[in-house]
């Protein structure tokens, strides 16, 4: 293995985005492995919320419209900040709710059905929560067998002329993952955008496994809506105010679940029992926004916006190319499976990893330092993030990895998950 650590070391030294790695809370003896399920705190998350809790602290209710960050437009201010990310102008996005409060108010509000025009098409390797969401639009709908699933073929990944196959005149909407969360798969987006709009069907994404991993060109690709977390990839902690992007052409159309921070802003306050509908993006916001899981963001979003999505997307191919290149070489006798696609286009951020020991191993690699995730029913997830993992990360990541592969050390662990997996 002492061959890899020189390569990493190299590597690490050719690295154009290494400086924001100081930027990160990143533990003693860890190597962090698991900022697709959430992201590390960064030294400006941190301040932005110590900054926001000072206004509260100073400025009480005054901190809705005074002090330098007013509360009342903070939602829209992320959504500006988080439009480069996805290659949207400002107007049309927005940081509220969670992901699945969003996929309720964008789908309850696109998905017109008809008569004859009336499933949903998502697919049956989806995160459940977006199943769930859907599911219940339906069942309100009056049309709870509406659902149409695309199939994977080997239980990982998607094909893409299979989805495109199911896309006939009898479906009113799509939803689908940008990048799957168990393979890291990414879809073609932009291919199957056009092929739903020659078919006048209105299709939006899931951005969570993708948007900070993966550049992003929502409005070139005509796309109608995306929803996305904020606490993986975006590093905006635990629970932090997730992202919603709408295509201008839907603002006309009244929003399914209405509040009072969807009223228009110049009025809201005339509090008249009419809702008076903002007229961009911000009318999807419907209760009172959550100020403090929104401040970390304040200050995580700027690491993006100065390392810039290119060089951390080049940055993060090449640290699962290093890591997917060791794993070739030093596990054949493992009988690991590799699960992620292989080819740059189609690789989201992490690497998914199959044994039958999954669990026991992916608790001996947190015995030792190394902290990764498991999904069931036998993967370990591993992915290393551009803005503070290094190639030395990963390779001491599967040097960890061959010894307890070596000693069979993930036998000393019960070989299931967690509650929180």
């Amino acid at each position: 293995m002492e061959k890899w650590l020189e390569a990493a070391q190299e590597y690490d030294r050719k690295d154009t985005i290494q400086k924001y790695r100081q930027e990160f809370y990143l533990g003693e003896n860890i190597h962090y492995m698991d900022g697709n399920s959430l992201g590390l705190m960064s030294r400006r998350a941190e301040q932005s919320v110590l900054d926001v809790l000072n206004d509260w602290k100073t400025l009480a209710i005054e901190g809705w419209t005074g002090g330098e960050r007013p509360w009342f437009y903070m939602s829209e201010e992320i959504g500006g900040y988080m439009a480069s990310l996805i290659n949207a102008d400002k107007e049309n996005v927005l940081a509220t709710n969670s992901t699945t409060t969003n996929i309720h108010q964008t789908v309850r509000t696109l998905y017109q059905p008809t008569e004859s025009r009336n499933k949903i098409l998502v697919d049956e390797l989806n995160f459940p929560s977006d199943i769930y969401a859907v599911q219940a639009v339906l069942d309100d709908h009056g049309n709870p067998d509406s659902m149409l699933k695309a199939k994977s073929r080997d239980g990982h990944t998607l094909k893409t002329e299979d989805i495109i196959g199911l896309m006939d005149e009898s479906v009113a909407l799509i939803l689908l993952p940008a990048v799957l969360y168990r393979s890291g798969q990414v879809l073609d987006m932009e291919k199957l955008t056009e092929a739903a709009h020659e078919k006048g069907i209105i299709i939006g994404f899931d951005l969570c496994h993708s948007i900070g991993a993966i550049p992003h060109h929502l409005e070139e690709w005509d796309v109608d809506f995306a929803v996305w977390c904020t606490y993986k990839h975006l590093n905006g902690g635990p629970g932090s105010v997730a992202g919603l992007y709408v295509h201008p052409r839907h603002h006309h159309l009244g929003v399914s679940l209405k509040g009072w921070f969807g009223n228009d802003k110049e009025s809201q306050f005339d509090m008249n029992h009419e809702f008076d509908a903002a007229a961009d993006i911000s009318q999807y916001q419907i209760g009172t926004p959550h100020i403090l899981s929104m401040a970390p963001l304040l200050g995580a979003l700027s690491l993006f916006n100065e390392a810039g999505m290119d060089e951390i997307r080049n940055k993060s191919l090449n640290l699962t190319d290093f890591m997917l290149e060791i794993l070739d070489a030093e596990f054949k006798e493992y009988d690991m499976e590799v699960v992620t696609p292989r080819g740059h286009e189609e690789r989201g951020g992490h690497i998914l990893i199959g044994h039958k020991h999954a669990a026991g191993i992916n608790a001996a690699l947190k015995a030792k330092g190394v902290i990764p995730d498991f999904r069931a029913p036998s993967y370990v997830r591993i992915a290393p993030v551009a803005l503070y993992n290094t190639f030395e990360d990963v390779y001491h990541t599967m040097k960890i990895l061959k010894e307890i592969m070596e000693t069979k050390e993930y036998e000393d662990f019960d070989n299931k998950r967690g509650v929180i997996a």
